[in-house]
């Protein structure tokens, strides 16, 4: 398996072209625990139709590589149901496939058609050798390596290398361009695939004046040190097991988070110290936040988890688009984005307080809101682990 102090960082981006509601360019993402698939395929042309064939592509490609299909047999499937357009003689969807091994990091690159690879070790760009294959009458380039810490590794639809001026004839920002940009953002500011992926994007926008002139997706990977987090919740079923789930957590290599007030003290009379309110922390629909010794986040519960859970569906993943104020709402979503991997430890003694018809359903049961944070978190590319007691 991938180290446990590692964790394979992925982030995506992209600009429509002008005038659409519709990005003609599709990106899949499936971990798995023996390796990571990333797909991004770029639908010829642009808005529903373009979006349409593209995530089609991106569908079929994941699915058979999923089910170790023989990779000859899934390149002549995708290749072979994509139509060529008469008049520009090219297919009607291109793609970029990146598979991750778990065990040692290594990586293999399949590209029909999308611009090569961006690569990078220590801020400095390696050429990756590319080996070209005829498949249907079809060139497949392949691309191998192993994704060391700190190494980036970008992959980009065209709408990305036309951005600049004369995009209307195929000139623009071009691939050597983008890899010295890279390569400076790398070494001057940040190794982090989420900020490299944005500088990126938002320099492609500024060339295109803010009017693109084509889909721009860029796609980055990253192997970094991972970044861990438990959230602990809600009072065990058996009391007698109190004990073991503090210790559990005060024991935890990474961040550490209580959720609810009888949680708290739970945690608070194992300490033999008292929960702290931080009264300026209470906001009209959100309870004060607690500070106690040894634990870096303590909120009060359910109504703060549902609060959490509106602002990373409204924020979309970026912490920089959380809400200024500081609540406990907030900071657990914070901590929660700023995670990698999140451990929920999810007591399942009811309070009979949120089971109560009269409030609203979605704050009704503490296992049904995990829930739905760990799907959102897995939208993020996050690592969920939910253990009920």
């Amino acid at each position: 398996m991938i180290r446990l102090d590692s964790f394979l960082d992925i982030h995506v981006q992209s600009l429509r072209k002008d005038g659409e509601e519709l990005c003609g360019d599709t990106v899949k993402v499936l971990k798995t625990e023996p390796q990571t698939i990333v797909v991004l395929s770029d639908g010829l042309g642009s808005g529903v139709k373009a979006n349409i064939l593209a995530t089609l592509t991106a569908e079929i490609l994941v699915k058979m590589l999923e089910e170790d299909v023989p990779l000859e047999d899934v390149i002549e499937t995708v290749v072979g149901t994509l139509p060529v357009c008469k008049v520009r003689k090219l297919a009607y969807a291109t793609f970029t496939v990146v598979r991750v091994d778990h065990e040692d990091n290594s990586f293999r690159i399949i590209n029909f058609d999308n611009p090569p690879a961006f690569y990078f070790r220590k801020g400095r760009l390696v050429r990756l050798p590319i080996r070209t294959e005829q498949i249907l009458n079809r060139k497949i380039q392949f691309s191998e390596g192993v994704l060391e810490q700190g190494d980036f590794l970008g992959i980009a639809s065209d709408g990305v290398l036309h951005a600049g001026l004369g995009v209307e004839l195929n000139f623009g920002w071009g691939w050597e361009a983008i890899a010295r940009f890279i390569g400076q953002t790398q070494l001057l500011s940040t190794r982090d695939a989420r900020l490299i992926v944005q500088k990126t994007l938002n320099e492609a926008g500024r060339l295109y004046h803010g009017r693109p002139g084509d889909d721009a997706t860029f796609l980055g990977l990253s192997v970094r040190r991972k970044v861990s987090a438990m959230i602990f919740t809600g009072p065990p079923l058996d009391r007698t097991h109190d004990e073991q789930f503090v210790q559990r957590l005060l024991a935890f290599n990474g961040r550490t988070i209580v959720c609810g007030g009888t949680t708290a003290n739970i945690v608070s009379e194992y300490l033999g110290k008292p929960v702290r309110i931080d009264v300026s922390t209470l906001q009209r629909d959100v309870p004060p936040i607690g500070e106690l010794n040894e634990i870096d986040l303590v909120t009060e519960g359910i109504l703060t988890m549902s609060k959490a859970l509106e602002y990373l569906r409204a924020c979309g993943g970026e912490p920089s688009r959380l809400p200024r104020q500081r609540d406990g709402a907030k900071l657990l979503a914070d901590e929660i984005l700023r995670a990698d991997s999140i451990y929920f430890l999810v007591g399942q003694k009811i309070n009979e307080f949120y089971q109560n018809p009269l409030l609203p359903k979605s704050i009704s049961i503490r296992r049904s809101l995990v829930e739905e944070l760990a799907h959102v978190i897995r939208g993020l590319n996050k690592e969920v682990v939910i253990e009920y007691c």
